[in-house]
């Protein structure tokens, strides 16, 4: 049975198996104390009845301590196995995992919110946090993400991806392009939907004199007072000049810093697989977490032993 004591002491098995150094896994403990601790006060204002024994009263559980309940939820996040399986690792069956799953989830982002970590999603707070950027240079970019064909023919329409053929969820991300942190968070929509046009909605504020790296997925997206750079379209029946190609791989050179920021963020392969949790609102939630935890890693890199 996988167990915060049985990893401890094997720091690279521990990365693997929750994608957190142990330095990191550390750093974000104490948040994740305190973000559990007000769940469990949450918890007792809505009991209809007022409790008749201490907290931690009853048998001990299969994730007895908070280090055990942090290993269980990055596992979950860094496989995303189905909980069958998740339960076998961890002791315990199906339906515990299930609820175990759907409650430690949100706490995490919660603990990653005190860690100050997550990505921003309001547009006072992007223009806020893009602000305080130094270098004021940023890259915008789409990810998708796969989830399964749903049974509402509309929502089949809405969802299907004509760029990836299948149905998706997409985001619009923003990172800092010196740190390769995800700064800001579009609300998760239909894959349908085009990138600018979700960027549009969005509508961020980018402060003044800032500079933005850019796809053609994006073309004709202009924030007012700020520099941007996209690589120029082929022209239907033409092709480009030696120049032209060459302005474009120097743009390209600048923008393939989000590619790895997004590939940081799918580390956790509950972002990359077929998404299969079907509450409202939980496709969000795990893409929004999933980015706090690729900025706490860049916080904690991973040191290569030689």
């Amino acid at each position: 049975m996988i167990t915060f004591e049985s990893l401890k002491h094997k720091p690279i098995v521990f990365s693997n198996f929750t994608g957190l150094t142990l330095t990191a896994f550390n750093d974000l403990l104490p948040a994740f104390v305190q973000a559990y601790a007000s769940d469990l006060d949450q918890r007792d204002q809505q009991r209809e009845q007022p409790r008749q024994r201490q907290r931690g009263g009853g048998r001990t559980g299969a994730l007895g301590s908070l280090e055990d309940k942090l290993v269980f939820i990055l596992f979950y996040f860094k496989f995303y196995p189905v909980q069958t399986v998740q339960g076998y690792f961890f002791g315990m069956g199906q339906p515990q995992t299930n609820e175990w799953v759907h409650r430690l989830t949100p706490i995490l982002n919660r603990s990653l919110g005190y860690d100050r970590q997550l990505p921003a999603r309001k547009t006072h707070d992007i223009t806020q946090v893009l602000s305080a950027c130094p270098g004021l240079e940023f890259i915008i970019d789409g990810t998708e993400r796969p989830i399964r064909r749903p049974k509402d023919k509309e929502k089949q329409r809405t969802h299907y991806s004509g760029k990836k053929k299948r149905h998706t969820v997409k985001n619009t991300v923003i990172s800092d392009k010196r740190t390769g942190k995800i700064k800001a968070l579009s609300p998760t929509c239909a894959g349908k939907q085009h990138h600018k046009k979700l960027a549009d909605e969005h509508s961020v504020t980018f402060p003044p004199g800032s500079k933005l790296w850019k796809d053609t997925g994006f073309q004709g997206y202009e924030p007012e007072n700020i520099a941007t750079f996209q690589p120029k379209k082929k022209p239907r029946g033409g092709e480009l000049t030696p120049a032209e190609k060459a302005h474009n791989a120097v743009i390209s050179s600048e923008r393939i810093g989000v590619e790895h920021s997004i590939g940081g963020v799918k580390v956790y392969h509950i972002v990359r697989d077929v998404f299969r949790n079907i509450r409202s609102g939980f496709d969000d939630l795990v893409m929004d977490t999933a980015c706090g935890l690729h900025n706490l890693r860049l916080d904690h890199p991973l040191t290569a032993k030689r």
